[in-house]
């Protein structure tokens, strides 16, 4: 590539003979390094050992630098793949220039291991949901308030909604803020659903039933024949 274009060719004209477009060409063109071509469908694919790479890194922090070791560490975790993917990956820790880490958890997977219940956590997902709340104080304090709504959703605590209320407002969390402020313009009816045993489950399950049998018939039916099929169904 830079041959031709020392030679005098263009970007254009070296498209027109190997067939390429203009932006293939010109990436090629200015890549300094190989390094800088590696990229497309086959980069960051994801890899069985992906979720235990936060594990690996912390290990390595510790001082701990024996991939058969750490190999070892990971199994009884979960980790079923080979014991050579250990070893590349902690080769390329001490072969980089640039510190190699795991890549950071995506929101859903977060997101999940928030709202989830703890016990229903593997062990490894319960390490790296430690890590993030010890990397980021923000995400510490939204865990804990989201777990404990859920206790009190989940054992019809309704009594501790006020208590509640006041901690999220101790912690700078804007989203949590608004939330609250909701909850407060419509308290005493939070606090019953809370507490009492009963719900509006069931009515909700038949407007939905109804919606849709309403759009199974794409609008071209009338009142009559969408009572005749509610009254059928």
């Amino acid at each position: 590539m830079r041959t031709l274009l020392e030679a005098g060719h263009s970007r254009r004209s070296i498209q027109r003979q190997l067939g390429m477009t203009y932006r293939t060409v010109k990436q090629l063109a200015d890549a300094q390094t190989p390094e800088e071509l590696f990229t497309g469908q086959w980069q960051n694919r994801p890899s069985v050992l992906d979720e235990y790479k936060t594990y690996l890194d912390d290990r390595w922090a510790e001082g701990c630098t024996n991939a058969w070791k750490l190999w070892e560490e990971i199994v009884p975790l979960g980790y079923r793949g080979s014991y050579q993917r250990v070893r590349a990956y902690l080769q390329e820790k001490r072969t980089s220039p640039r510190p190699v880490t795991a890549r950071a958890p995506s929101p859903r997977s977060g997101a999940g291991w928030l709202l989830r219940r703890p016990e229903n956590l593997t062990e490894i997902e319960q390490f790296r949901l430690k890590t993030v709340r010890t990397h980021c104080p923000e995400l510490d304090s939204l865990t804990r308030h989201v777990r404990s709504f859920a206790i009190m959703l989940a054992d019809r605590k309704g009594e501790c909604l006020p208590e509640w209320l006041a901690a999220v407002r101790q912690d700078d969390l804007p989203s949590l803020h608004t939330l609250a402020a909701g909850i407060d313009r419509d308290r005493d009816a939070v606090i019953a659903g809370l507490t009492l045993p009963w719900n509006s489950g069931v009515v909700e399950g038949h407007v939905n039933r109804i919606k849709m049998l309403k759009r199974q018939m794409f609008g071209r039916a009338g009142f009559d024949l969408l009572r005749k099929r509610v009254l059928l169904a």
